[in-house]
């Protein structure tokens, strides 16, 4: 699981949560009738932007935000540089016997493809070929988050509109003019938070697990065209870790040791950030 995403939506809700009570208490802040125009506005919106087959897509995207599933960059480029080694040691066919043992359908294809005598160039634009799709699936996912983020503050405008139609539409009556006015400041409140305490954050992550997903990919792609090419397993190892920021790399051993998982998030791709 990964707490920095449960823990940063607990903190702020308890935060609010405690603003909220530490006044006249929490009833002045609930309103049905906001809620719904902001929920009801919000899905109705990404209904109308998306496919129900992209819509299925939500929850896989919220598996990602919430669990910590990531690849330590230490033991990969260590089992790429022990794969460069038995392929110069005892040729690439050798490398048939580790496949079987490797748990990234990713790096399985790419390194099936060598064994098999393919074309760098074929393998280099297949694997690169999956890579772009892969991010196109990784948009589309965090594009659900991102359309909730910029409509639930819209329909709390709407909302607010809504509020202040009523409340004018019934000066006359004093009693009226208090839920018309609940209403109109409600739906913002509720458009606010839904949008930068769930729906913009939860698409930040998933931006970031991205970028890092492509990175270690494209570290795969490197290695396996390296491997192909019959270089020298510490010349391989030296360009594995270009790919991450000097800190990273520094506290890599391919022995075993190498930095935390976590720390990817720090590296840059080459030609990236």
């Amino acid at each position: 699981m990964d707490l920095a995403t449960v823990v940063g939506i607990i903190v702020g809700l308890a935060l609010i949560g405690w603003s909220m009570f530490s006044g006249e208490g929490i009833s002045m802040f609930w309103d049905p009738t906001s809620l719904v125009v902001v929920m009801g506005g919000t899905l109705a919106a990404v209904i109308i932007n998306y496919k129900f087959d992209q819509l299925a897509r939500i929850g896989s995207a919220l598996k990602v935000a919430f669990t910590n599933k990531t690849v330590d960059p230490g033991e990969l480029i260590s089992t790429l540089v022990s794969l460069a080694e038995r392929a110069r040691r005892e040729g690439l066919l050798a490398l048939e016997d580790d496949i079987v043992d490797l748990d990234d359908p990713f790096l399985t294809k790419g390194l099936q493809l060598v064994v098999d005598g393919s074309d760098p160039e074929l393998i280099s634009n297949v694997l690169e070929t999956e890579l772009t799709f892969l991010e196109e699936r990784h948009r589309l996912g965090r594009g659900l988050f991102e359309t909730m983020g910029t409509t639930a503050p819209a329909f709390g405008m709407v909302g607010t509109l809504m509020g202040l139609i009523k409340m004018l539409k019934n000066l006359n009556n004093p009693e009226a003019i208090g839920p018309g006015l609940a209403l109109a400041l409600l739906t913002t409140l509720y458009g606010a938070l839904m949008a930068n305490l769930l729906f913009n954050p939860i698409a930040g992550k998933l931006k970031v697990k991205s970028a890092e997903e492509v990175l270690m990919k494209s570290v795969m792609i490197e290695g396996i065209l390296s491997i192909l090419a019959g270089d020298n397993p510490r010349i391989v190892e030296e360009k594995l870790k270009a790919f991450l920021s000097t800190e990273v790399s520094t506290r890599i051993d391919v022995r075993g040791r190498s930095a935390k998982a976590g720390d990817i998030g720090e590296a840059e791709v080459a030609a990236g950030e």
